[in-house]
């Protein structure tokens, strides 16, 4: 594992500092670790998002659609 070293004003260290104790985290290192792997996942589903806005029209989720569902659900059950 890597290491870094930030810098951040009072305020700030301060906040992390509250996030550790009230949320539980061991360490502050594990609190950030925590806000990158969510901004991660952030940043996957928006490219998840853009690419089926950009991606042609799939077929109407009518009635006969779902019911394909329930079918399918009670095949596999």
């Amino acid at each position: 594992m890597s290491t870094m070293n930030i810098s951040l004003p009072d305020t700030l260290k301060a906040f992390v500092d509250e996030q550790v104790v009230g949320r539980g985290y061991g360490t502050s290192s594990e609190y950030v670790r925590e806000l990158i792997r969510k901004d991660q996942d952030r940043q996957r589903l928006r490219g998840l998002l853009l690419d089926g806005a950009e991606s042609a029209p799939g077929a109407p989720a009518d009635d006969d659609y779902f019911e394909g569902l329930r079918a399918r659900a009670r095949r596999a059950a």
